[in-house]
């Protein structure tokens, strides 16, 4: 199982949010690249980028996390997943060649559905990712402000049907609380897709990890974490070491 340490970018720094919510932000850290290099420098193989101005819309401040983005990819030589705020060929194009090794489709998927069958037949399936966050069951989107009549796991049947191999899926409750990681609903979603899945949100100690390591059989391959690390609450090399077992 892979661990991925999360680092949320807003106007260039290094922040985190309570259930998706921008009122609700927290700023960890104003050195993006000194972060990224201290999870890499603990043992992570992979890092979980989020570029939240992206998903809220603010192209102007999403440029400036793209600039810290840019300094990440130069700082480490792990692989790094991205998302929040591509909409159309262009913007994966733009960030595949920028370094990044897989982008997050979120939003995009539900908005614009013929976008997914055309990144993956031209990028591959191992280089998108679909994000899949949601509340109660039903899928949000733009940044977590809209939730639909969608549920996730219907989302994420329509999009094995289009290749999708893997999903990520985010319980927005929980997200930012501490309040434990949804193992249980990550492995149905699993179970019922076929896709592989990495869990994400509320992640608030060891044992979550354990949880996840424990349904990893039903095709839950991974595990963001976020909060927990920057609150110490979860050492990164003790997640990585039950992670490996």
């Amino acid at each position: 199982m892979i661990i991925y340490p999360a680092i949320d970018l807003r106007r260039g720094r290094c922040v985190r949010l309570v259930q998706g919510d921008p009122q609700a932000e927290t700023v960890v850290c104003d050195d993006p690249v000194g972060t990224a290099r201290h999870w890499v420098g603990l043992g992570a193989e992979w890092l979980h980028v989020v570029n939240l101005d992206g998903a809220f819309g603010d192209q102007a401040a999403a440029n400036h996390n793209i600039e810290a983005l840019r300094a990440i990819l130069s700082a480490v030589e792990v692989p790094i997943q991205l998302g929040g705020g591509l909409r159309d060929l262009a913007d994966i194009e733009t960030m595949l060649s920028l370094g990044v090794t897989r982008v997050i489709l979120g939003t995009a998927a539900v908005t614009n559905p013929e976008l997914v069958p055309e990144a993956l037949a031209r990028f591959g399936a191992e280089r998108i990712t679909l994000a899949i966050d949601a509340r109660d069951g039903l899928v949000a989107t733009h940044g977590w402000q809209q939730v639909t009549d969608v549920s996730a796991i219907d989302l994420a049947l329509q999009m094995k049907t289009l290749g999708v191999k893997r999903i990520i899926y985010t319980d927005i409750a929980r997200d930012g609380t501490l309040s434990g990681v949804n193992a249980s609903a990550c492995a149905d979603l699993a179970d019922e897709s076929g896709l592989a899945v990495i869990a994400s949100g509320g992640v608030a100690s060891l044992e979550d990890v354990r949880r996840v390591k424990a349904v990893e059989t039903s095709g839950v391959e991974g595990l963001i974490i976020g909060k927990a690390l920057y609150a110490d609450q979860v050492d990164l090399a003790q997640a990585l070491g039950v992670a490996g077992s």
